[in-house]
């Protein structure tokens, strides 16, 4: 008998130990994702993180030498608002991050609201020389109901044997999130179904694993910050809308990769309704996701994923030096402009803390109201991008603060306006507006007959009163939280753009003291 011989003993043991290993191997898929990078490329110091607040985080070459370590085949991925927030990016119109995302491999984003920032054709014309997919499943025109036709609703990449399906979720938001105008003949039709009708399309393909990249986030307290929100309970509210309700409508994703709210879930949400992990990956590239997607070896079924949020530590990581020389060429000519000192700052200009008004809200709106000869400012929170630091204050901080090709538009407003405009922005207790010239003392709900009293040189404003305000041309058009402004009268854009009007006050009033704070007060 073959079992009598210690050979063959040996031989056939051997024969069903590698058996039984290789019946448990399980091959992993390792996806990468970025979202709103907004034209960070290098690495930063990690200013805001105050016990490493001089490391160096982030950028395309930490992250290209973090993948290239990786074991596993691997996957590359992006959520939208790639390129507008720095000069780099924004002098290039998002070429310099296409030739970035080329070389680095990745396989498909899809387009973000700040993606149309320079118009249709400027996407297009990035889309044109991009070597992934860009992706917008419920980007339609309205002349005819028709998909736009330079995004792709979906793909199909292949990897290690495995099909993983991408579908691309456009935030319905983009109407009103990037100046109205660029994309006033374009819908954004509805997430949740649009994603339900184009999963079912694409499971009759039968992927092994399908991934849904969104531009919008998960909901509830987590726009702007890192945080772990693996054992939190969302409200009906939240679970019925942004990436939940798309999990939930699809019904059959390994994953939905949202963006848009600058959020980092650090080891993302497992909804169980769907069975779907969650996940979002901050801002700025200082993070990225990797999701290990497992496949049993016997099967080929999908077994299960995990998925982590890793900060680009550039000396944990390392830095591809192919990268780095890359963006060296798209800096080289920018930085002949940029680092010129124009004025000084005796002050760090810093966001809030509380959600109400920041010194650098303040010296921003103080300055297009110095420039406007206005009686008041308003400036969209959200669009003030960057903090300025004490010391030298260079051409590239101004452009970094204000990224945006807004322009300054003079109006004039009753206080009954202002007071309607201040509840439209005045949710959760904190502000989307900057203000100049004005103290409004408040309390939630805002919109309470009495909660709201607004002054002006220690004067309350009453209904009647007319003031002459400056603001920007994104909120007078149809931008998130500027409604009213339709309303007002002798409304008129100067055509300059807010970022040479930012430059001329501060080349013309350095800043030699902190702004006045105190101008958006919450009221117990």
């Amino acid at each position: 008998s073959p079992l009598q011989n210690p050979l063959m003993r040996k031989i056939l043991t051997a024969a069903i130990l590698f058996s039984c290993i290789s019946q448990a191997w399980t091959l992993t898929v390792s996806v990468y994702h970025t979202s709103d990078v907004h034209g960070w490329y290098s690495s930063r110091p990690a200013r805001w993180d105050k016990e490493n607040s001089t490391r160096a985080i982030g950028g395309f070459p930490a992250l290209s030498a973090l993948v290239k370590k990786g074991k596993n085949p691997y996957i590359l991925l992006d959520s939208g608002d790639m390129f507008q927030g720095t000069p780099e990016g924004n002098f290039t119109k998002g070429m310099a991050t296409v030739a970035l995302m080329n070389k680095l491999g990745y396989s498909a984003a899809v387009v973000g609201n700040h993606d149309y920032d320079y118009g249709e054709e400027s996407l297009k014309a990035m889309i044109s020389s991009a070597s992934f997919v860009m992706l917008g499943a419920n980007v339609y025109r309205k002349e005819d109901g028709r998909r736009a036709s330079y995004l792709e609703p979906y793909t199909i990449i292949k990897k290690a044997g495995k099909k993983i399906a991408v579908l691309g979720i456009a935030g319905r938001h983009t109407a009103t999130s990037t100046l109205p105008a660029n994309v006033k003949h374009l819908t954004f039709r509805d997430e949740e179904a649009e994603a339900a009708k184009w999963t079912a399309e694409i499971r009759r393909q039968k992927p092994d694993a399908i991934i849904i990249l969104a531009h919008i986030g998960i909901g509830g307290d987590t726009a702007g910050r890192k945080t772990d929100v693996s054992t939190w309970t969302f409200t009906a509210q939240e679970s019925a809308q942004g990436t939940i309700g798309i999990a939930r409508a699809a019904g059959s994703a390994q994953a939905v990769m949202g963006g848009h709210n600058h959020a980092g879930l650090s080891g993302g949400w497992y909804d169980k309704e769907s069975s779907t992990l969650i996940l979002e990956s901050f801002w700025g590239l200082t993070d990225v996701t990797r999701l290990d997607l497992e496949f049993d070896d016997a099967t080929g079924a999908f077994t299960g994923a995990k998925a982590e949020l890793v900060p680009l530590w550039a000396d944990k990581t390392g830095e591809d030096e192919d990268i780095k020389n890359l963006i060296r060429g798209f800096t080289r000519e920018v930085d002949k402009e940029m680092e010129v000192v124009i004025s000084e700052s005796a002050f760090d200009l810093e966001k809030s803390t509380s959600g109400l008004d920041s010194d650098i809200g303040n010296w921003f709106t103080d300055a297009m109201r110095r420039q406007a000869g206005a009686d008041a400012a308003f400036q969209n929170t959200a669009g003030i991008r960057s903090e300025l630091r004490k010391g030298p204050v260079t051409l590239r901080d101004i452009y970094q603060v204000m990224p945006f090709e807004n322009t300054l538009v003079k109006l004039t407003m009753t206080g009954w306006q202002i007071k309607r405009l201040l509840i439209d922005n005045l949710s959760g207790g904190s502000s989307r507006l900057q203000v100049s010239g004005l103290k409004i003392s408040f309390k939630s709900p805002a919109k309470a007959p009495g909660n709201m009293i607004i002054e002006k040189d220690g004067r309350t404003v009453k209904d009647g009163d007319k003031l002459t305000v400056a603001t920007n041309n994104y909120l007078t058009t149809g931008g998130t939280g500027g409604k009213v402004f339709s309303e007002a009268e002798n409304s008129e854009d100067t055509m300059l753009t807010i970022r040479d009007l930012l430059l001329n006050d501060i080349k013309t009033n350095p800043i030699k003291s902190a702004p006045e704070r105190g101008r958006i007060i919450r009221l117990e």
